[in-house]
């Protein structure tokens, strides 16, 4: 039978926590609300973890035991966070509460019934790592062997069966969707998955995707231990509801079952991971999906000057997919409105970002406060070189530092060698891409091709080398892109031998060894127009060493280590603030991507991601774009501004003027000439 709790009234005011004082009025409806399925629309900033934590107090003081409440989140750092806020709230009244990650509430269930889902008790874990060196080791075993196509690697692998497993897409209708030039293995990929899973369950060992498919496994294939669970639980409470996936809202829903006391806490506009699984409808629909469902709405805003939080309320407006919110604010008025900032061209995009940050440091604003946001990693190009050459320390949170990345190592490489055919380093990295050749294979065709070469670029004369079978069709294709990259009449320039290896042979390298392949093959993009600037493949280089290594702290040699401009993209800035914002590239085909414009649901996302980087910021915001891009040989690309600009009332805006000579822009300054802060 099953044991139900009734909701008492509130304990006497000795429990310490005086909810109306503690809360606004739009926290404490959802807070003290009754049982039942609830979704809390959270808007940026407004307290979204304070709401939960003391929802969580409030079940508690309600006489419900710690252990029969679920708190689930997405990160270990939130869960941390707010079961230590109730512990602080209640002292001890939370001992015993479920709190933690999605994943850590999975393996902590499955740690108990590993056997009913065909696996043994202390079953590892396999972390990223494992998991491909266990599918790489599926693949050899398989004999897999492509002959019009390079199979795809270990992480690329990887990466399409998390999605299928987290969507529930088959393999197939995934790489329709995200790998498109993998069609043609379609029936290869999925024998590999099927091999995959059976030796996870002969090694004993679970990938992170497992500790949820093996737990809603658990669930529906055993009905005593789902029941079990939901009535235990009679509770739930998620964070970030708008970033589940079908897995984790399949758990919730079942898990809720019994008892339907579920509150989701979220905010659709900030939905922005659809690309990585999560599905925006389990937030949209969630008052259909649950009948009777209350909704609050939480729209105070604690975080941002009330000019950033209209530019927020009127970006957000065109989609229509939503629920409508309007953040209104707490703090006053700043003296300086958001400033929209059109630049000539990419590069003074770059030193008008730099400038101002300097002379923002020289009134007092500490670097760390202050952050320059973008869609892409590659948008960060021209602001690394800017930062280095001004000596602006800065840390990036989106990635490596441009030039440190994998695939820009790997094609300056042939250029390196192409210069110099003595640069051993160069060689091995290129040679260690072609199938089949690993170290010791490396080692020896250097040792062969160092003498037949020589220090000259007679590339043709490696042809009769030996090379491992499995390598000889891409070792061909190396030799003649070689020759290519050096020519009878002299090397080409640097921008040209980019597209060459691109074309030749870095392409199809980067589809089937990184899961990011479109990120990555902008990067190398902007490498080729960065690379047009230079009419010498050595000078070329020798620039790109020189960034690669220069340190950014003798214009700030007083500053503190954690002194540093942040460097992010909107993705992972998602949850973070700053006191002064730099939204870059805001150019239709830049933000947003090309690839979005023509699909709806994908510029709707698109438009949630711009409100996600206009919400981070606090004090003051620059939303800047170049009328014009410097491309390789000196060719132009010209920009509109964004149209999510252009959906914001010019009101709302101060346009700044940039000036090709300092002083670089006019600011609004009051009656003594400063800037009013």
């Amino acid at each position: 039978m099953a044991r139900s709790y009734t909701l008492q009234a509130p304990p006497p005011p000795s429990s310490g926590i005086d909810y109306p004082s503690e809360l606004n009025d739009q926290q404490l409806a959802a807070v003290t609300s009754p049982g039942g399925a609830s979704l809390v629309i959270a808007g940026a900033g407004s307290g979204k973890t304070r709401t939960l934590t003391y929802r969580v107090a409030w079940i508690l003081e309600q006489g419900v035991p710690a252990p029969s409440i679920m708190l689930l989140t997405f990160t270990n750092k939130a869960a941390r966070e707010m079961t230590e806020r109730v512990h602080t709230l209640i002292p001890g009244a939370a001992d015993g509460l479920w709190g933690g990650t999605f994943h850590s509430i999975g393996n902590r269930i499955l740690r108990r019934h590993a056997e009913a889902v065909g696996f043994r008790q202390g079953f590892s874990i396999m972390d990223r790592e494992d998991s491909e060196d266990m599918i790489a080791s599926v693949v050899a075993q398989e004999g897999i062997v492509s002959t019009d196509k390079r199979f795809p690697k270990a992480g690329v692998l990887s990466d399409v069966f998390s999605y299928s497993v987290n969507t529930g897409l088959p393999i197939s209708k995934v790489l329709v969707e995200k790998y498109r030039y993998f069609i043609p293995l379609a029936q290869d990929i999925e024998l590999v998955q099927t091999a995959y899973e059976s030796r996870k369950k002969e090694a004993n060992s679970m990938d992170f995707d497992d500790l949820l498919a093996k737990t809603l496994e658990l669930f529906l294939t055993n009905p005593d231990i789902a029941t079990q669970y939901q009535r235990q639980f009679q509770h739930i409470l998620v964070d970030e509801y708008q970033d589940t996936n079908r897995l984790q809202s399949e758990l919730i829903d079942l898990l809720a079952a019994h008892h339907g006391n579920v509150m989701v806490v979220g905010d659709d506009a900030q939905s922005i991971y659809s690309w990585r699984g999560a599905n925006f409808e389990n937030i949209l629909r969630f008052p259909e999906t649950h009948p009777g469902a209350q909704v609050f709405k939480i729209e105070t805003n604690y975080r941002s000057v009330p000019g950033v939080l209209d530019v927020a309320n009127a970006a957000i407006l065109t989609n229509e997919n939503q629920f409508p919110k309007n953040l209104a604010p707490v703090r006053k008025a700043h003296p300086i409105k958001p400033a929209l900032v059109a630049l000539p061209n990419n590069n003074q995009q770059a030193a008008f970002v730099a400038q101002r940050i300097m002379e923002l440091s020289d009134e007092g604003v500490p670097l760390e406060q202050i952050a320059v946001l973008y869609r892409a990693h590659y948008h960060s190009m021209e602001m690394q070189l800017e930062f280095t050459r001004r000596g602006i320390p800065f840390s990036i949170t989106s990635g490596l530092r441009f030039f440190e990345q994998a695939h820009i190592k790997d094609v300056a490489a042939f250029l390196k060698f192409t210069v110099n055919p003595r640069d051993e380093t160069a060689f091995k990295r290129m040679i260690r891409m072609l199938p089949g050749i690993g170290n010791k294979t490396a080692e020896t065709l250097w040792q062969k091709t160092s003498a037949i070469l020589d220090g000259k670029t007679n590339f043709a004369d490696l042809a009769g080398l030996k090379v491992p079978a499995k390598a000889q069709k891409s070792w061909d294709q190396f030799i003649h892109t070689l020759g290519d990259l050096a020519p009878a009449a002299g090397p080409m320039k640097p921008s040209e031998m980019i597209s060459c290896v691109l074309f030749a042979v870095y392409e199809d390298y980067m589809k089937e060894k990184f899961p990011n392949y479109d990120a990555r093959h902008e990067d190398l993009v902007t490498l080729q127009e960065f690379a047009g600037q230079f009419e010498t493949t050595a000078d070329f280089l020798s620039q790109l060493a020189l960034l690669g290594s220069l340190e950014t702290a003798d214009a700030f040699a007083g500053a503190a280590e954690t002194e540093k401009v942040t460097l992010s993209t909107l993705h992972q800035a998602k949850g973070l603030e700053w006191k002064i914002v730099f939204l870059i590239w805001l150019a239709d085909g830049m933000f947003p991507s090309t690839r979005s414009i023509e699909d709806p649901r994908a510029l709707e996302e698109e438009r949630r991601l711009f409100y996600v980087g206009v919400t981070r910021c606090m004090d003051e915001l620059y939303l800047t774009y170049p009328e014009m891009r410097l491309a390789a040989g000196y060719d132009q690309s010209f920009y509109s501004p964004s149209r999510f600009l252009r959906e914001v009332p010019e009101s709302l805006f101060e346009c700044w003027q940039v000036n090709q000579a300092p002083p670089a822009f006019r600011a609004p300054r009051d009656q003594d000439g400063d800037i009013p802060f």
